[in-house]
């Protein structure tokens, strides 16, 4: 597919993977078990499916809370043997990821370019809250805009929806920029151009359409939009 810069008079980000790096999470693991990476493999996993699972069996609860339970489930299939604390431990890194080096200063150009950024994600607003202070964007974010709001978990459609009432503009006017595969889908499947962040370079998926715009960083976006 084929992005075009007239359609897009806002810029959505989502939170985990794109403006923040969620291998921390790793990093608090091995402090604690022998082999984190299997555990954090399976609980990112888990508390993806979880979400998506919750939006079509009526099970919603706080994105806080799908990944404790997450967490709870990967440590143990793992016979990880650490206490409810050290795990609420490891499970408070997400209030303080680092954020990607691109992220500010690319920010800084789209706003400059005359884009209002948002942040869009399936964080309960506490966690939104504490991303946006620790990665110190606060003054380059317009307003960020949670799941819970609604209730509904990415991909679903109708959280795209609510994002774009709660910008203001058609859903058609908005592009969302993402890490995650499937949130380009949703977007897409919304109304509103894809773009994947593709930071690993990671093969494209071959089940569904292709990006509007597959780009490696922020800065890639910035170009984008200016041609």
């Amino acid at each position: 597919m084929t992005f075009d810069p007239d359609r897009a008079s806002a810029l959505l980000f989502d939170s985990y993977s794109t403006l923040v790096d969620v291998e921390a999470a790793e990093r608090a693991l091995a402090e604690r078990v022998d082999e984190p990476e299997p555990v954090s493999d399976l609980w990112r996993a888990r508390s993806l499916e979880y979400t998506m699972v919750a939006n079509h069996v009526d099970a919603y609860q706080p994105f806080y809370e799908m990944n404790r339970d997450a967490l709870q489930y990967a440590l143990d299939a793992t016979d990880a043997d650490i206490s409810a604390d050290e795990r609420d431990e490891i499970l408070a890194v997400y209030h303080e990821l680092d954020v990607f080096d691109d992220v500010r200063e690319g920010l800084e150009a789209l706003i400059e370019a005359g884009y209002d950024c948002y942040v869009l994600s399936n964080g309960n607003p506490e966690m939104l809250e504490s991303l946006v202070d620790h990665a110190d964007i606060g003054d380059l974010v317009a307003d960020t805009i949670s799941a819970d709001e609604v209730e509904t978990f990415k991909p679903h459609v109708d959280l795209y929806r609510h994002a774009a009432e709660r910008v203001g503009e058609p859903v058609e006017q908005l592009a969302h920029v993402t890490a995650l595969w499937f949130d380009v889908m949703g977007a897409q499947h919304a109304g509103m151009q894809g773009v994947w962040v593709d930071r690993k370079g990671d093969p494209p998926e071959t089940f569904g359409p292709e990006p509007d715009l597959t780009i490696e960083t922020f800065h890639d976006l910035v170009t984008a939009l200016e041609a």
